[in-house]
C-alpha cells in the first residue's frame, strides 16, 4: 500500500492552501489513520491519534471509498461542527483521507450553503494527491529500472554502456573497457557513435569514439523511453570479437604441426622441409595434389607453423556451394542487399581470415567472373561487402589448392592467367599415396589407433598377408580412402586382429585382378 508520508511536503502545501482560503480546520490521514499533516486544531495536537481512530466519518470513508458528510461535537469545547471527508484513491486502494472541519460558526454557515462546492474542491485536492502519488510511484519505478539494468548491464558479457541526455557516458561496464581498449575510469566523458550503414549477422555496426579510443563495433543502440536522465543504451561486441565468435562457431579445424606429418618416406620427409621455408613467409600458396592427398592438412600445418597461429585459419572449399553463394561467403554482405530474401548481412571469409590464414581449397571451382574480384581482393590486399561502400583493408595470407590442371583451364579460358600467376607464387605439389608407398604402413598404424580408441576396442595386431594387400593397393583415394578402409576394419576385426576378411571388399577384389594381371605379364614376357 502506498505511504502517503512520502507525499507530506507536496500534502503541507495543499493543506496551507484550502485553509487560506476559507476558514476551516483541514486534515489528512493515511490508510492506518495515521495523520500525515493538519491545520488548526489538528495541527496543535489537540487531537491524538487515539482520538483520530476513533473518528466515525474517516473511519467510514476508510471504509467505503465514498465521501462523508457530519455535524459532531469534535473539539475539546463540544462545539458543533461541519465536517466533510472524501477519499484519496489509487487504483482500487484508498490510501489516505482528506477531512474538512469548519473551525468557527461563519465557516459553518458558509460551507453548509456551498457544500457541494466544497466537496468538489476536496475531490480535485484527492485527485491531485493521487496524481502525485503515481508520478512518485512511477519515478521509483523508473529508478527501480535503472538501478536493475546498471547491475544487469555491469554483469554482462556484452559492451553496454548507457548514454545521458547530453550524450555523454553515464554508465560503462567492464566488457565493454575491456573490448574498448579503455584501462582508465570513464567518468561522463563524451562518447561519439558513428553508424557505417551496414548491418551484419542482424546487428547494426558503428564506429565509436570516446576520447583518442576509435573502434569498430557490431550492436545495437536502445533507446530509454521517458527518463529525465538517460537517453540511451549501446550494447555491443567489438568486430574482432564478433569475428572469434563466429569463427569458433564454424571452424572444425585440428591443424597439425609440419613435425607431425605422418611419412617417412623421401618425398614426405622432403615435403616437410619445404613446409619450414614456406610457413617464414606470407607469399600466395598453390597447392596441387589428387584429392584426398591432404592439401588441407599442409595448409593447416603452414598456417601452424607460421607468426600467424595465433590468428585464424579459416578454410572454404570453393566447389561446394553455388556460384550464387559463393560470392557472399568468401566476401560478405548487408542487411537488405538481397530483395525478397531475410538477408540479415554476414561476415565473409575474408574478413573473418583477417590477421590470419585463407585456405580457397578446389579454387579452379570458382567462377570467371568472381575470379576478377578474388583477383583485385588479392591485389588491393582490400574487401567491401556486397551492398557496402565500406572498405575493409585486409592482411591475409592466402592459400590455394587443386586438383585439375590449372594451366590446361587456361588454354580453356575457365581460369583466369592474372590469377594464376597471383596464386602460384610458391607452388607445392603434394603426391600422391602410391608414390610414397614408404608411408602407408606408418598411416596405418595411426589410423589404427586413432578409430580402437573411439570405438573402445582392443587391437593386437595386422596378420601379414593383409597388410601386404594394404600396402601393395594402388589407393586411388589416397589418404582419405586410407582413413575410411581402417575405420572400416576397425569396425570388422574379430578379437582385436585384422584379417584378410576385415578388409574392404573392394580393395580384395582390386588386389586379386592386379595379381592376376601381374601373373599373366609373367608368362607372356
Amino acid at each position: 500500500m502506498f505511504r502517503l508520508d512520502t507525499l507530506k511536503e507536496f500534502i503541507e502545501k495543499y493543506v496551507k492552501i484550502i485553509t487560506e482560503m476559507v476558514e476551516v480546520d483541514v486534515e489528512i490521514v493515511d490508510y492506518k489513520l495515521r495523520r500525515i499533516t493538519g491545520s488548526g486544531i489538528f495541527a496543535k495536537g489537540i487531537l491524538d491519534n487515539k482520538q483520530v481512530s476513533n473518528r466515525r466519518t474517516l473511519i467510514e470513508t476508510l471504509k467505503t471509498g465514498k465521501p462523508q458528510i457530519s455535524i459532531e461535537n469534535i473539539d475539546i469545547e463540544k462545539v458543533e461542527n461541519i465536517e466533510i471527508t472524501t477519499p484519496i484513491i489509487l487504483g482500487k486502494n484508498v490510501i489516505g483521507v482528506i477531512g474538512m472541519v469548519s473551525s468557527s460558526k461563519k465557516s459553518k454557515v458558509e460551507i453548509g450553503k456551498h457544500i457541494e462546492k466544497y466537496m468538489e474542491l476536496l475531490d480535485q485536492i484527492a485527485e491531485f494527491i493521487t496524481l502525485k502519488a503515481l508520478e512518485y510511484e512511477e519515478d521509483i519505478d523508473k529508478q527501480a529500472m535503472v538501478s536493475m539494468l546498471e547491475i544487469i548491464i555491469r554483469n554482462m558479457d556484452e559492451g553496454a554502456v548507457i548514454i545521458n541526455n547530453e550524450g555523454k557516458i553515464n554508465t560503462i561496464n567492464r566488457s565493454a573497457k575491456k573490448q574498448l581498449k579503455i584501462n582508465r575510469i570513464i567518468a561522463n566523458e563524451k562518447i561519439l557513435i558513428q553508424p557505417t550503414g551496414d548491418t551484419v549477422n542482424n546487428n547494426k555496426e558503428y564506429v565509436i569514439r570516446i576520447g583518442e579510443n576509435i573502434n569498430t563495433v557490431i550492436g545495437n543502440i536502445y533507446k530509454i523511453p521517458e527518463n529525465p536522465i538517460y537517453d540511451k543504451v549501446l550494447l555491443f561486441r567489438d568486430m574482432k570479437q564478433v569475428q572469434s565468435n563466429l569463427y569458433a562457431m564454424t571452424s572444425t579445424i585440428n591443424a597439425k604441426k609440419i613435425e607431425n606429418i605422418i611419412g617417412k618416406s623421401k618425398k614426405t620427409l622432403d615435403l616437410k622441409k619445404s613446409l619450414v621455408k614456406i610457413a617464414k613467409s606470407d607469399s600466395t600458396v598453390l597447392i596441387n595434389g589428387e584429392s584426398g592427398t591432404g592439401k588441407e592438412m599442409v595448409a593447416g600445418a603452414i598456417w601452424q607453423s607460421s607468426d600467424r597461429k595465433k590468428n585464424r585459419f579459416v578454410t572454404m572449399n570453393c566447389a561446394t556451394i553455388s556460384e550464387d553463394y559463393l560470392e557472399r561467403e568468401l566476401f560478405g554482405y548487408v542487411k537488405g542487399v538481397f530483395s525478397g530474401e531475410n538477408f540479415n548481412g554476414k561476415i565473409g571469409k575474408f574478413e573473418l581470415a583477417n590477421n590470419g590464414v585463407i585456405f580457397l581449397d578446389e579454387i579452379d571451382a570458382v567462377p570467371l567472373y568472381l575470379q576478377s574480384k578474388l583477383l583485385r581482393v588479392i591485389q588491393d590486399k582490400k574487401v567491401t561487402r556486397i551492398g557496402s561502400n565500406q572498405v575493409i583493408p585486409l592482411n591475409v595470407r592466402i592459400i590455394a589448392s587443386t586438383n585439375k590442371d590449372l594451366r590446361k583451364l587456361i588454354s580453356e579460358n575457365k581460369f583466369r592467367e592474372d590469377l594464376y600467376y597471383r596464386l602460384n607464387v610458391i607452388p607445392l605439389y603434394i603426391s600422391p599415396l602410391r608414390e610414397r608407398k614408404e608411408d602407408i604402413e606408418e598411416l596405418i598404424y595411426y589410423f589404427l589407433d586413432y578409430y580402437r580408441k573411439q570405438f573402445s576396442k582392443n587391437f593386437y595386431k595386422i596378420e601379414d598377408d593383409a597388410l601386404d594387400i594394404l600396402i601393395n593397393y594402388s589407393w586411388p583415394g589416397n589418404v582419405r580412402e586410407l582413413e575410411n578402409s581402417v575405420e572400416y576394419m576397425v569396425n570388422m576385426m574379430e578379437e582385436g586382429i585384422i584379417n584378410i576378411d576385415s578388409i574392404p571388399k573392394n580393395i580384395i577384389n582390386i588386389s586379386e585382378k592386379q595379381k592376376l594381371e601381374e601373373a599373366k605379364n609373367f608368362y607372356i614376357s
